[in-house]
């Protein structure tokens, strides 16, 4: 059955593949980016598709989240699946990340989905029915160094999702946390990542190495965003999709050893941390 997808970061990245899989299976798509003609650009050869709404939405403003909505409630009578997918990448040690990178970091990363996701609950709540797909990471449940601000952004968009399943539950809507290993989404390109602002000594040769070894990564990620999008696109058919979607072999092995590793935590806890309840006696 077609659906209407919302689309976020449509302008480049893994937000293209979805929007263009997404319309070549019959869907209806909003595409969104803070520039337009970008996403227009992305998307050539879509322009004439009446399937297509490209509209303007940047994630840190609501009043432009609420207008994406409207405009895509106006043209297709309603939404089906959101996909929180844009996003950003501040590089650092947590000490060379000054406090205003992250701020924007999460600004952009937490608040942005956010922004959008309440913009589009009212439309999905008064349809007993919707999905609401956000695209986190591997680093939202496995901390990776050089990544503070990132994997913090990441591990807050993991519980507010897992929180918000359970809000909208009764409401018929359903979620989705995507959990992407390394796919060469472009999050690496300049438009994307940001470097440390600050410097200290300590950290400097680490820091110099690190940036280096990203720079080289971008574009030879194993992952293959298309492959991704066609399986984001089955989950989204799903009629009880699941709470969490992890992508890529790298991902199911570095989550498979971290829920090891806090199985066995738990455990040496036990002994410790079990007898702490109020002695009434």
């Amino acid at each position: 059955m077609s659906k209407v997808f919302l689309v976020t970061g449509a302008g480049r990245g893994l937000g293209v593949d979805i929007s263009r899989q997404a319309l070549a299976a019959g869907h209806q798509v909003v595409a969104t980016g803070r520039r337009p003609e970008t996403v227009t650009e992305a998307l050539d050869g879509e322009q004439d598709n009446l399937n297509l709404l490209v509209t303007a939405l940047d994630l840190t403003d609501p009043d432009t989240a609420e207008a994406a909505v409207r405009a895509a409630v106006e043209r297709f009578g309603r939404i089906d699946v959101l996909v929180n997918n844009a996003a950003n990448f501040y590089a650092g040690y947590f000490e060379v990340v000054s406090p205003q990178q992250m701020r924007q970091q999460i600004a952009t990363n937490d608040f942005g989905p956010m922004n959008v996701t309440r913009a589009v609950l009212p439309v999905l709540r008064e349809q007993r029915a919707g999905h609401i797909m956000t695209i986190s990471s591997l680093a939202g449940l496995v901390g990776q160094e050089f990544c503070a601000a990132y994997t913090t952004s990441k591990f807050a968009i993991e519980g507010w999702m897992e929180a918000l399943r359970l809000d909208v539950a009764p409401f018929g809507i359903r979620t989705t946390t995507v959990e992407p290993g390394f796919f060469r989404t472009e999050l690496l390109v300049d438009a994307s990542t940001t470097w440390p602002e600050l410097a200290v000594e300590d950290y400097a040769a680490n820091t110099a190495a690190q940036i280096e070894g990203w720079k080289s990564m971008n574009g030879q990620q194993a992952g293959d965003p298309a492959k991704l999008a066609t399986a984001l696109l089955t989950v989204a058919e799903l009629e009880e999709p699941p709470a969490r979607f992890v992508a890529g072999a790298d991902a199911i092995a570095s989550i498979e050893a971290k829920a090891t590793e806090l199985l066995a935590q738990v455990e040496a806890s036990r002994e410790l941390g079990m007898d702490l309840a109020h002695d009434d006696a």
